[in-house]
Parts: structure tokens; sequence; C-alpha cells
């Protein structure tokens, strides 16, 4: 074994001096440690009332490793066990909410926990998400027929835990089950697990995690530490969540001049981008947000043509919110914007909305229309005309549309924050009636594996992107009705609208899916974009995560470029005119109508130098930030006010401690007022005198060579 074969080598030391003579910081370091490659902690979050997710202490939290086989087995670690603080390792089916509130309630005796990622899926649903996603800031409050607020008629998400909104006091980690996963499991069995009920005896195996997190209580008091400025580069604790909102139009709308445009009426078509789960970027996202926003892409790209050639009497906006997991911020952001002329239309512009949810997993090809029942008691308020539209474009497509058929709420949607503002004519495309047929809402296994999105074995990552699922083809027929119903209730004719159906639309969502779902670093994703975001494609699915307002995420790009590609034209201007946003060096008036990317293309056959080219499209970015920061209302109870700790090291690392017995205790450390150092079993034949003074030299000489962490804990010098 890796860390068993490291100890060996020390003990195999025959002194002191023969320990340390020769041996630079780092080499002592690695024989002691095995560092983990892949850890994902869950980090710190708060919002105006308290603060959720997970933290270790400062210098990390360590614990004695013990895999837990069984729920019955808890006990072992929060009464019986012999050698507490331990640190626990799960499967993943044993991550359920029962068994994590029961190590929380115990945590004096809890280090810290790490679940193995799992291979597979599992059978039965999993969300940590609340039953009730953002019940709190939706439409639906006292003062808008309470009688269908907090899910009183429809509880969205049954299966949903409320794990991801508890607190924990120790560090949670995901691991991948791999190399590392094995060097754990076999490090537990050799040395910490109990045989016929024995006692394990030292040396035992032990883990530490690195996840300390700098924000606490709430979002109003970590901003107010961050206004406390006492040196000349002040730390921040926190920062907002937040990101930037994608949107285009039909026909070129003046970005420059914000507010009301006289004459315009337009059609919103709407989609969310993020996700999350229990982990910090983990958040594959697949059917609660990819679906939806695959779709709306496809449905542009299918309507680019049509709405040249014959123009609707109404322009179609098509926007992609950010950060609407917590609280629907991108969506909050874009209706405040509206209604303070800091947006290129306003709400007097929007004639009606269409939204489409989670649409990937729909049962007997059925789609179902959702709208509000409060605001289609209004006359004004033509639901009706919308619906129509959609049925309409059903039909001679392997897809049926339904109305629910009971009155019931909106579901979870950015309709709502539309809603709060004013009563407009909306529906949000679902693959639900009522509960969420997602059984993986917001949780590590809402993945491509869950949208029956796999590949025939044997085939290369290009053959990959061009496969045809299932899936794509489903997807596909959702963005024909998407598209068709569009262009029918902008005001185009509906016989115009049947030449939308194409199939043609297939290979885009096929790869759009691979590249969100299984890697973004494919040929397709890079011919599409600047040659300076090469190194932001990965061999690995998107994370879905909203991040923090100070970045652009790698999803934004993305998307931004791909709906500019699918929904603009080609420019033949330069590189220069195009990085320049203009036509050409006269051009004053085109960057306040359309927006301008050079892309790297393809390469010719036998060619390694890509030809670029200027693509012209109105696509633009706005700001995905909560209007409660602009206000800086961070108790708001109208607009999301989450934010994300800040942390300095995430990090993981395992290794052999002996007998408490050998424990040296320092009272004057400064950070903690005590040093606890476990040293390993090649250090149990020094006396203790000799002990302190080695120990003192080695620390000396790592601190002068600026390498204090060299596997024997010198915090105490700092």
């Amino acid at each position: 074994m890796q860390l068993a074969g490291r100890v060996a080598s020390l003990t195999s030391q025959k002194n002191t001096g023969n320990l340390l003579s020769g041996v630079g910081c780092n080499s002592v370091e690695k024989k002691i440690y095995v560092h983990l490659n892949y850890t994902v902690p869950c980090v710190r979050l708060l919002n105006a009332t308290h603060q959720i997710g997970c933290q270790s202490h400062l210098s990390g939290n360590v614990g004695v490793l013990h895999v837990l086989e069984s729920e019955e087995n808890v006990d072992w670690v929060l009464r019986s066990g012999p050698n507490p603080p331990y640190l626990v390792i799960l499967e993943s089916p044993l991550f359920t909410r029962s068994i994590m509130m029961k190590l929380k309630n115990g945590s004096s005796r809890v280090a810290g926990v790490a679940v193995v990622a799992p291979s597979a899926n599992p059978l039965e649903g999993v969300s940590p998400h609340t039953t009730c996603p953002n019940e709190n800031t939706g439409v639906y409050t006292e003062n808008y027929d309470p009688s269908l607020a907090h899910c009183n008629v429809t509880v969205w998400n049954p299966l949903g835990s409320g794990l991801s909104y508890e607190q924990f006091d120790f560090p949670i980690f995901s691991l991948k089950d791999d190399n590392d996963t094995q060097v754990i499991r076999q490090c537990y069995m050799d040395h910490n697990r109990a045989v016929n009920g024995s006692t394990p005896q030292y040396p035992l195996c032990a883990m530490q995690l690195y996840s300390h997190m700098s924000a606490v209580t709430d979002t109003a008091t970590c901003m107010r530490r961050n206004d406390i400025n006492f040196s000349i580069s002040p730390e921040m604790v926190c920062d907002p969540l937040g990101d930037y909102n994608v949107w285009a139009s039909t026909r070129p709308i003046n970005n420059t001049a914000k507010g009301h445009k006289m004459w315009e009426s337009v059609v919103i078509a709407a989609a969310r981008l993020d996700s999350r789960s229990f982990f910090f970027e983990v958040a594959p996202g697949a059917e609660s947000g990819v679906s939806g926003f695959v779709t709306l892409l496809a449905a542009a790209h299918a309507l680019r043509n049509a709405t040249q050639e014959a123009p609707p009497n109404r322009t179609i906006l098509y926007t992609f919110f950010q950060g609407e997991t917590f609280d629907y911020i991108g969506s909050s952001r874009m209706v405040y914007d509206m209604q303070n002329n800091n947006f290129a239309v306003d709400l007097d512009n929007v004639h009606s909305v269409l939204e489409i949810g989670q649409v990937g997993l729909r049962a007997d090809s059925r789609l179902w229309l959702h709208s509000d029942p409060v605001s289609r008691k209004n006359d004004s308020v033509n639901v009706r005309k919308l619906i129509e539209s959609l049925q309409t474009a059903a039909k001679g497509l392997n897809v049926s549309v339904n109305e629910p058929g009971f009155s019931q709420p909106l579901p979870p949607s950015s309709f709502q924050r539309f809603l709060r503002a004013r009563p407009i004519p909306g529906v949000v495309i679902e693959d639900h009636q009522s509960a969420f047929t997602n059984r993986f809402y917001e949780s590590m296994y809402d993945n491509a594996e869950y949208l029956n999105i796999s590949y025939p074995p044997n085939l290369t990552p290009e053959e990959q992107l061009v496969f045809v699922t299932d899936t794509a083809k489903a997807l596909t027929e959702v963005a024909t009705v998407v598209a068709r119903a569009l262009y029918i209730q902008a005001g185009g004719a509906e016989s115009q609208s049947d030449s939308l159906f194409n199939m043609f639309s297939v290979p885009q969502v096929t790869r759009m899916l691979y590249g969100f779902l299984i890697r973004s670093n494919n040929s397709w994703f890079q011919q599409r974009i600047p040659p300076d975001f090469m190194s932001h494609l990965t061999d690995r699915p998107t994370n879905f995560y909203v991040g923090v307002a100070q970045q652009r995420s790698e999803l934004t790009h993305l998307v931004q470029y791909l709906l500019a590609n699918l929904t603009g034209s080609t420019a033949n201007i330069s590189q220069d005119n195009c990085q320049n946003q203009r036509e050409d060096e006269k051009d004053k008036e085109s960057k306040h109508m359309y927006s301008y990317v050079w892309v790297q293309g393809a390469a010719p056959p036998n060619s390694t130098k890509r030809e670029g080219f200027c693509v012209r499209s109105t696509v633009r970015l706005s700001k995905a930030l909560s209007p409660a920061f602009d206000l800086r209302d961070y108790t708001s109870k109208n607009y999301s006010t989450w934010t994300e700790s800040r942390w300095k090291s995430i990090k993981g690392r395992i290794f052999l401690v002996a007998s408490h017995d050998l424990e040296v205790n320092f009272p004057f450390t400064p950070q903690r007022q005590h040093m606890e150092c476990r040293f390993n079993l090649h250090l149990c034949f020094m006396n203790f005198l000799r002990f302190l003074l080695t120990m003192n030299w080695l620390c000396t000489h790592c601190r002068k060579s600026g390498k204090l962490d060299a596997g024997i804990h010198c915090s105490f010098l700092e």
C-alpha cells in the first residue's frame, strides 16, 4: 500500500540524524502524507437570515478514518468508537439526510465527512434541494393569493430533503472513486477496521481536510465586514452570487438607448442556465437546466432564417437567466432594470412570455403548459392565445401539449418574477403535470446518464460528438414546437411556421448536449469561440453553479458564443474591426445595434491554422446581480441576498497517527492556543527530550526555507 510503504520507508531510518540528513522539507512531507488529488467541498453560503454549508477549522480538521458500512454503524462514530474524533467515509447511498443529521448532532465526535462519488446513478430518487424551491421570492405571497404560497397546492419537489440548506460545523468533501479512494479504503482496512469486535491498535489511519470559510452569520454581517478597511489591501470575506444574463433579439434593438421603445413589442422566450448540488462545482444540471436552455438555443437557430425572410410583427427576445436557483437572481435583475429604464426595453414593451423549463424527461411524448390562475382572471391577460399557438405548433409532431387540467400555481420559474411586477400573459413549458418528473433535482445525479445520453463502446470523442441520441431527437422536436409557437405568437403567419420543422437541428442539439454534459473541449465548440477562450474548454462536463458576481462563468461565455453563431451571420470584416465592434473604421453606429465576436473557425484539411471569421449578432450580456446589492439592502425580502464565503485553501490528505500518549501539546500557539503534533511510528523510539529538540530543529529549518508545511505541524511558530 502506498501510505504504508511511505511509513515503512521512514521507520527503516535508524536514528534522527539519518532521517534529517540531506532530506529537504518537501521530501519529509511527501514521505508522511498522501495528498488527495480530487477534492470537491461543500462551501459556506449566506443569505439575509442565516448561513448554510460547511467549513473546517483554520488549520483543517483531523480525524481517524472510519468507513461507515450502514446506518446502524453510526453508533460507533457517535458513542462507542474509542478514538474520536472520526472522519467518516460514506459511500454515496449512505449520503442521506437521516445519516447526515445524526452526524451533525454528534459533531463533537465528527471531524468531517468524505463522500465517495458514485460511478452510476442510484435507482431511488435523491434531491438535496428543498421541497418548494424559491418559495419566498416567487409571485405567490401573502399579497398574491396566499392560498397558493409555500407549495400549499402542489409540492413541486417531493423528494427534496433540504440537505443542501443545512449548516454543518465540519467539512464535507466529495471524493472521486479512483486510486485515492482505494488508498483510503486500504488504509482503513489495514489499520482502523475492528475485527471480531476488537479495538484497532495504533498506528491509525487519519485524514485531514482543509476548507476554512472566512464569512460567518449572514450576508449583512459579511458585507459589513467587507467594508471594514484596516489595511491598504483589505481582505474580503464574501461575494454576492451572480454572473451575467445572455440575451438576443430577432431584430436589432438599440442597446445604448435604455428604457421604453416606441412601437416595439417583444415576446420573451426564456430559459434558466444554472443549477447546483450539495458540492461546490458539482452541478451537472442535465434535466433541471440543460434540457431547457439547449432547447431554446435550438429554437433560436430554427427561427433565424424565418424571422429574416418573413419578419413577424413583434420581436422575439431570447433570454438566458443566471442564478435562478438562488431566488431568481437573473430574472429579478432583468425585471428590476426594465422597471428602472436600465435595459434595452421596459415592461410596457413586453407582450408575453414563453419559458422552457425541464423538458428532457417527458413521458408519453407529453408537454405540460403551466400558467398562472390568478392573472388569468384578468380579461386583459390573454394567455389563451399563447396556449393555442403552442397547440397549433405541435400538430404533425411526435409531441402532445396539454394543460394540467386543474387549478394550481406556476412551478418554480423565472416568469414568476415578471408576474411580481405586473400581470403579463405567459406559459411555462414543463415535462411534468404537477410534481417534478426529475427525481434528481439539483443533485449530483442530474447528469448525462439521467437524460439517457450514452454512446456505443469504443467510439472516439469525435465520434461521440456526432452520435445522435434519442434525447437529442426528442429535444429537437420540443425546440420545433417552441420555434413555431414563438413565430405565431410574434405575429408570423401560421403557414410560414410549418416550414420551421427541420430535423437539421438534430446535429446542433446532439453537439450541444455532448459539449455541455460530456466535454466542452470538442471540435464543434472550438470552432465557435474566440481564440483566447480555448483554455477554458475542458475534458469534463460544464459546471452550472452560478459562482460569484466578479467572474463571468465558462457557461455564460459558451452560451453567449453559441447563441451568436446560431442566430447571427458572418460579417466580411477584418479581425481588428471585429474586435473593435464596428463594420469599418468610420462606423459609429453598429455597436449600438449589433455585437461582434471573432471566432476561431475550422482548420482546413492537412492544416493546423484555423480560418477565423467575424460573427455579427444581436447577442448581449446584462447583469445577473441581485438588486439587493445595488440597493445595499442585505436583509431584503424581495430580492435574493445569497453570498458565497471566501476561503484560502481546499485540500485533503491522509497519514498515520501514533497513540495519544506520544502527543505533545504546546499551550502558547497564537492561533488555536495549542498544537497537536502526532508523529508516525518511526519516531516512537525517541525519548521525549530528543523528540522536542529534533522537532524544533526541523521547524526552524523549514521556516527559514519558506516551507513550513514539512509533515510536522509548525503553525505554532507563525
